[in-house]
């Protein structure tokens, strides 16, 4: 399941970038984070 959300998640992050560049700090904080917990949790 994390390995299959990763992408998805790298996917929106990019997209919203694209969209809303001033929210570039909290989207890659928010994909740190993510990438994170589910490293710990595997």
């Amino acid at each position: 399941m994390y390995v299959q959300l990763q992408p998805i998640l790298a996917i929106l992050a990019g997209i919203m970038i694209l969209a809303i560049p001033k929210a570039l700090n909290y989207i890659v904080a928010g994909y740190l984070i993510l990438f994170g917990i589910s490293s710990l949790i595997r």
